[in-house]
């Protein structure tokens, strides 16, 4: 809360300042500062931008980590690739936004990749993220079809809080199943000799995770326990909440019709959100990691869709 009120504390005062110096120019008549003016209040106007959608991020659990699981759907070696894609993109936004992100675990299959959970690890990585929940879907040429005819593709991807621990979250022994097995590899020396792969299955709502990560089974089991207790609280936030149709979106069929967004590059560019109608023209730099402008407009729909309390 301090920290809200500092950054806006800190744009106000540098309103004043700026405004102080537009009023000595204006005064002296010296259109010199005029570029240096308009720059600074572009700046400033990003800041305010910003700002104000760190306000719309005050659920209980909006400033944690995240972690992000993408599964490749239907599609074959296309939809594989696009979970690659997507697994890419959302790597480059981390990373533009000063948040650690790592793969926790990755199934590779033909083209690409099948599923993979990475966790990005800063604040408000969960608030930010948890607006790409659903299907994405991808329409381009393909480079696998040697007719170089268009194809379809879809991916899903699910985000999760990460749970800290002054949230108790009772997970019974006898509830789980635990397997170990090889972990998958490239070949050659980095192949996995031994049973260090931990995959956890939660009896009772069927959720089952895993972790290949590390050579460590002991390390595995631990990573894994942690993204199942994440699980596990989402879980129960879905059964509190199954009015909200945005946290049941990985239920539905990864296909036609359940899509949240559209990845369009042949015959035209641009990738367009469903649910805000927010689209881009520059796919590439989507693909790069330049998600903020549908992020923030999905953080606005959100706030504009919230019952009124009184």
């Amino acid at each position: 809360m301090q920290n809200r009120f500092n950054n806006w504390k800190n744009i106000k005062n540098s309103f004043e300042d700026l405004f102080a110096v537009y009023e000595m120019a204006v005064e002296e008549k010296d259109r010199s500062l005029e570029k240096e003016i308009d720059s600074d209040l572009d700046k400033l106007e990003e800041k305010f931008a910003s700002a104000k959608i760190l306000e719309l991020l005050n659920e209980v659990h909006d400033r944690a980590s995240a972690f992000l699981t993408i599964h490749s759907g239907a599609g074959g070696t296309e939809a594989n690739d696009w979970a690659s894609m997507l697994l890419r993109m959302y790597t480059r936004w981390a990373e533009q936004h000063g948040f650690k992100a790592e793969i926790i675990d990755l199934l590779e299959a033909e083209g690409g990749v099948k599923s993979v959970i990475l966790e990005v690890t800063g604040e408000f990585a969960y608030g930010y993220l948890k607006t790409e929940v659903g299907i994405h879907r991808l329409v381009r040429i393909s480079p696998f079809d040697s007719s170089a005819r268009r194809h379809t593709s879809f991916a899903s991807v699910f985000c999760s809080p990460v749970i800290d621990d002054t949230i108790e979250i009772d997970i019974k022994p006898d509830d789980l199943r635990i397997d170990t097995y090889r972990a998958a590899g490239a070949g050659g020396q980095h192949v996995n000799k031994t049973d260090s792969a931990v995959r956890i299955t939660h009896i009772p709502t069927g959720i089952v995770v895993q972790c290949q990560n590390e050579r460590s089974q002991h390390k595995n089991k631990h990573t894994a326990m942690k993204v199942l207790k994440s699980r596990l609280y989402e879980h129960e936030l879905k059964q509190r909440e199954k009015d909200k149709a945005q946290m049941e979106s990985q239920k539905k069929d990864i296909g036609w019709g359940n899509q949240i967004r559209s990845y369009v590059f042949q015959p035209y560019t641009m990738v367009k959100d469903h649910r805000t109608k927010f689209e881009v023209g520059n796919i590439q730099a989507v693909m790069d990691g330049q998600l903020d402008g549908f992020i923030q407009a999905f953080l606005k729909y959100l706030w504009s869709e919230k019952p009124d309390e009184n």
